[in-house]
Order: structure tokens, then C-alpha cells, then sequence
């Protein structure tokens, strides 16, 4: 498979997501019961993201969906995507989803990868084609930036492993919609955050990476949060401490693919997303380097290197399917 979008990539990475955004079964729900009546399907409980295996990569599908339409308007399978919108991006669908998060059981519920994906796709809708779409989503995404800055005070410490929990990667999501919108406010409370946390970190060593299920470097998402909140003058600073050896290639673990022993086991498939995240978090730091920083060619042959190991395997078997086409997008449209 092509490492760059291509016309031909997207029309088939949205192939994708069209067979699974609206595909319930097999599904992995993360639901707390409060009594008999709480046990219902999927799509009784989501009316709008109840495919893709699980809530959050349901979200990502309609995400990467959207960002293809904006790219390719006239692409194949453009007019299967705005029939899927218009159908599903309705307010009283949407209107569902938003009575699930106001249930008191779910005060934490997709905390924080989903809300990130969330307001990563409703800053996709901003300006879209048709308004209606993002218009009837916002009700929902209100309520998730709501449960940003009541939860962001409240979190004393981050998350630091390679999987859903992990906080710089949702506050990277996040600054992405606080921007579009002009919510400087919001994007002053990401920023402090993300400065609280991650601020005083030097010679990160990256020992524990990756993990067995890892499909987010701790070490290199935590840097790319840090360098899509702060100046670009402090950032570098903080870089320059943060991974100090990199024209070194150190710490060596950071610059090897990841091995994928088994596709067909959800958690070991992680690592194939762990290798197509990597490669985006290396080339947007890579961006942010002089053409004769000594870094710049270390980290340029890491993006290649992980990008080819990740991105061949973006479709096959439906553990890794239902998400890595999103992580597949999100590196080529968001990186040169």
C-alpha cells in the first residue's frame, strides 16, 4: 500500500469505514447497568455510534469519513458518506447519544480517548459542506468539552501508557477543535494542563515501550501534545530536554517497528496502529526542525520506517480494521 493519500488510498480507506460505522455486531460495550432496564443493544443505547466494534472507533470512522469528503468531493464513495451523514447526523439521534453521557454512570465513559475523537470530529464538521451536519452534533460536543474542563482540574496526575487512557493524546485532539472554533479559553485550559503535566519532564528513556498492547508511544505523544499547545519557542526548549539523543537515535526503542505476531488478537494489533501513530508523531516534530538539524534525517527515516510497517495492514481482519484506516488518515492528511 502507498505510503502518501492518493485518490485510489482514500476512495478504498473509506470503503472501509463504510462497511463497519453502521455494522453493530461484533461489538465490545464498556456499559454500566443500573438495573435490568440498562441492558439494551448497541444501537439502542448509541443511535448514532454504535458500529465499528466499540463507541470511540465509531467515532474516528465518521471522522476520517468527513475529512475524506473535504478532501475528495467527488471521490466514489462520496455520495454513500453524505447519505450515512445525513441519515445519521440528525438531532434526534444525536439527541440519543447525548442521554447516555447524562446518565450518572456515565461521568467517565470514554474518558479521554473518545471525548478527544469527539471534538476531533466535530471540528472536521466546522465549515463542512453541509451544516446541518456539525449543527446537529453540537449539542454532544458541548457536552463533551464540558466534561473537559470539568474533569481537567480535578486530574492531578496524567496517563501515561500507549492505549486509551492516555491523556496528552486526548489533549492533542481537543486543541485541534478549541482552535477551529476560537475557543481560546478552552485551549488555555488545554495548554495549562499539558504544562502541569508535562512541563518539568527531561531525558525522557522511553524503557517501558513499547507495550504489549500499545498502540500510542507514550514518550512521542506526549511531545507531539506539547508541541501543538505551547509557543514554538518554548517548545523547542522543552524538546531539546525531553529527547535529548535523537541524532543519536536514542532512546533506541522509539525508532524500531513494532513486531505484530498476531492480527487476528485486537490487543497484539494495537502495535500496528502504535507503528502509524509513531510515524505521525515523528513527522510532525520533524516539521518543526531546520533542514540541517543532525535530527531531522534521523527522525525522517523513522516516519518511513514505521509508516511501511503500519500502513500495509490497515485492512484484513476486522480487529484491526474497524480502526487503523483512521490512524492512516490522520498521519497522511496531517503530516507532509
Amino acid at each position: 500500500m502507498t505510503t502518501r493519500l492518493t485518490p485510489q488510498l482514500a476512495s478504498r480507506l473509506a470503503a472501509i469505514a463504510l462497511g463497519h460505522v453502521t455494522r453493530e455486531y461484533p461489538n465490545h460495550i464498556l456499559h454500566g447497568l443500573e438495573g435490568p432496564d440498562d441492558a439494551r443493544t448497541p444501537s439502542e443505547l448509541h443511535p448514532v455510534f454504535y458500529g465499528s466494534y466499540d463507541w470511540h472507533s465509531c467515532v474516528h470512522g465518521y471522522w476520517m469519513l468527513a475529512r475524506l469528503l473535504r478532501l475528495y468531493p467527488d471521490m466514489p464513495e462520496a455520495q454513500a458518506i453524505r447519505y450515512l451523514f445525513g441519515a445519521m447526523l440528525v438531532p434526534d439521534r444525536v439527541a440519543g447519544e447525548g442521554a447516555y453521557f447524562d446518565r450518572p454512570m456515565a461521568r467517565g465513559y470514554e474518558r479521554p480517548y473518545g471525548w478527544g475523537w469527539l471534538l476531533k470530529l466535530a471540528a472536521e464538521l466546522q465549515g463542512h459542506e453541509d451544516p446541518a451536519w456539525g449543527a446537529a452534533l453540537s449539542p454532544l460536543t458541548e457536552r463533551i468539552v464540558q466534561r473537559f474542563r470539568d474533569f481537567l482540574p480535578l486530574a492531578t496526575y496524567p496517563v501515561r501508557v500507549g492505549t486509551h487512557y492516555n491523556t496528552a493524546f486526548a489533549l492533542r485532539l481537543a486543541a485541534d477543535f478549541a482552535e477551529t472554533v476560537g475557543d481560546d479559553t478552552f485551549f488555555e485550559l488545554l495548554r495549562a494542563t499539558a504544562q502541569r503535566w508535562y512541563g518539568s519532564d527531561t531525558a525522557c528513556p522511553a524503557w517501558g515501550e513499547p507495550s504489549g498492547d500499545d498502540f500510542l508511544s507514550p514518550a512521542l505523544i506526549e511531545a507531539e501534545c506539547m508541541r501543538r499547545l505551547l509557543p514554538a519557542a518554548d517548545f523547542a526548549r522543552w524538546f531539546d530536554a525531553f529527547l535529548p539523543e535523537i541524532a543519536a537515535s536514542q532512546p533506541r526503542t522509539l525508532f524500531a517497528p513494532a513486531s505484530v505476531s498476531d492480527r487476528s488478537d485486537g490487543k497484539i494489533a494495537h502495535l500496528d496502529g502504535l507503528n502509524i501513530s509513531r510515524a505521525w508523531c515523528w513527522s510532525s516534530l520533524a516539521n518543526t526542525l531546520t533542514d540541517t538539524d543532525p535530527r531531522r534525517p534521523v527522525m525522517r527515516d523513522a516516519v518511513h520506517r514505521h509508516l511501511t510497517a503500519g500502513i500495509a495492514h490497515v485492512a484484513g481482519d476486522y480487529m484491526g480494521e474497524h480502526w487503523l484506516a483512521s490512524f492512516a488518515v490522520l498521519d497522511l492528511t496531517e503530516t507532509k
